[in-house]
Order: C-alpha cells, then structure tokens, then sequence
C-alpha cells in the first residue's frame, strides 16, 4: 500500500469481555468461522457501517483501482447484495459512521488528492446526498463513530498527524468542533462504541505505535483516559501487553464484548485481543483465521461479529469470517 499513499493504512480495532483470566495470553479462546465471500472485487482500506441490522461495505483500494461499489451483508441468511455506489469520487482510507438512520461516508485519499467532502446514504431511498464538507483539514486514515444520532470524526494525517475532533448533526447539517480529547496524534487507530460510550485506540504517531486509551461520554461532552494497552504500569495486569497495539487494525463488538484484530506492529499480525469493558482490561483470544493482513474492515450486526477483506503485501482479499469468541476452536470450519 504504501505504493499508492505516503504512509500505512488505517484502523478499526475492538475489544472483548470474557470468561477467561483478563492477562491470559495463554488460554486463547474462540473460533473464527468462514462465511460467505465479499460479492465485491478484492480491496483494502474500504469503510463500513450499520443500519437496522444491515452492515454496508464499500469503496476502498483494489490495488490498481479506487472503488465506489457498495455492499450489504445480510448476517441472517449470511449473503451479500449491492446497492446504490457511492456517488462521491471514488477513495480509500476514507472513514463511514451511521447516525439518524442513515449512513455518512468522508474524508479519504483518491490517489492524488486528501478529501473533505462528506456523503449521506439514505437506506429506504437506496441513494446517496452530498452534505456539508467536513471541516478540518482533507486527510485520510481518520476514525469515525456514531453515537445518539450525532457522528464523530477526528485525528488522521493532513500532511502532518492530527487530534482533532468534530461532532456532525444529521438535522442541521453542521459540524461543531469537539473539544477534550487528551489522546496523543495519530493515524490509523480505531473507534468502537459499546452502551452509548465510543473509545479509541492504538494507531500510530511519527512511526511509534500509540498506547493511549480514551472513551467518550456524548452525554456529557467528557473524554477519559482509560488504562494504556502496553505494560507501562508497576502492576501485573499488563505484563502481558506486548501485542496488543497496532496500526490499521480493526474492531468488532459482540454483545457485552469487543475484540482487536489484524493490522500492523509494525510487521502484519493476526493476534487477537479482547477488552473487559467492565475492568478496563485486555486479555488474549484465538488469532485471526485468514492471512495477516492489513485495512481490513469489521461489522458487528444480528449479534456477531464478522471481518474480512484488506491486504497483505500486493495480495489484496475478498473473504469474510465470523468470530464466535466462546466456540472451541476448529481449524476446518
């Protein structure tokens, strides 16, 4: 990838709340199960969100070309089927949120130029409206997070790492900016929400890999620093950190449970970690059963969790797993 943009690729990650001691790195639970293969062509550095239960793929990097086609996964009846392509200009290393019912796509790389404008799909019309461009600097390999109708953008790379924060009103198509966000610069980090609370997590600064933790109250307009993801206390909890951070890695949420997978440290890696949103906590799980890879994406919809595409080297991928996080593993499912 870095034949098509000056620096890696950007993250999602996640984290999980289990059964299991939360330092272990010995007891790796879960099975990864292969589903139905992305209908698209193979990609890296796509966006997804969710409505209603429906999770939405699309855009992206096929390693020649920028993308435009968007997908839905039906988790039920484990199919794909296409929608409306995204109208914008084709784009990788964008960021997506859903919020009030629709879903928004912004900001990204086109292959010459970083991007600001911002895209409005709307599901019953099966159609795409331009809104109001996002207001900091154009960048790529941002977060994004939806949380009480309203959608979150921030940090990324314009030209030089950012930290910034804008929040985006579906009803008045505006952006305000967000301010408290502690965190260091980054680009190519997470965010995951659980119970109306977003987080955000790993990424990487000038070529070090970050280990702050924050969440984020829109209820309160708070942010707070949660426990790092790398040893750095005098206690035990984290003596076995040392592969959770990560660039361009990605996040699912499964029920009370979130989990990291996938991405770069700096070499590709397939491990796996969940995070105990009630200890604020990390422990090991059964790693990733496709290729290690990089710009995967991830979708948490009819109570799982699923991830696929990205790429590894020039190899970029259409496949698609679920993880199933208590399940004993099975390397033939």
């Amino acid at each position: 990838m870095k034949t098509f943009k000056p620096i890696l690729f950007a993250s999602l990650i996640c984290a999980a709340l289990a059964s299991c001691h939360p330092n272990s790195t010995t007891t790796n639970a879960g099975n990864w199960v292969t589903e139905a293969t992305y209908n698209g062509v193979v990609r890296s550095e796509a966006v997804s969100f969710v409505i209603n239960d429906t999770g939405y793929i699309g855009t992206g990097f096929d390693g020649t070309n920028r993308l435009v086609d968007m997908w839905a996964y039906n988790a039920g009846g484990n199919y794909w089927y296409q929608k409306a392509d995204f109208a914008g200009p084709a784009r990788s290393s964008a960021v997506a949120f859903a919020a009030a019912g629709k879903g928004f796509i912004t900001t990204g790389y086109d292959g010459l130029n970083m991007l600001a404008d911002t895209w409005a799909y709307d599901p019953i019309a099966n159609s795409w409206t331009q809104k109001a461009n996002f207001p900091g600097q154009a960048r790529y390999d941002a977060v994004a997070f939806g949380l009480l109708d309203k959608g979150y953008v921030g940090t990324g790379f314009d030209g030089t790492y950012e930290k910034d924060f804008y929040q985006y009103d579906p009803s008045s198509d505006t952006w305000t900016l967000n301010n408290g966000y502690g965190g260091n610069k980054r680009t190519q980090a997470v965010a995951f929400v659980h119970n109306n609370l977003a987080y955000i997590a790993t990424g990487v600064n000038n070529g070090v890999n970050q280990s702050d933790f924050w969440s984020y109250n829109p209820s309160t307009s708070a942010w707070t620093q949660l426990r790092a993801t790398a040893n750095v206390s005098t206690q035990t909890y984290d003596d076995n950190y040392g592969t959770i951070d990560r660039s361009n890695g990605v996040a699912i949420v499964i029920g009370d449970t979130a989990y990291l997978t996938t991405g770069e440290q700096p070499g590709l890696t397939q491990t796996t970690w969940g995070y105990s949103f009630v200890t604020d906590l990390w422990f090991a799980k059964q790693a990733y059963k496709g290729i290690a890879r990089t710009g995967a994406v991830g979708i948490s919809v009819s109570g799982g969790g699923f991830v696929g595409l990205g790429r590894s080297s020039t190899m970029a991928y259409d496949d698609w797993y679920q993880f199933r996080p208590f399940d004993a593993y099975n390397s033939n499912d």
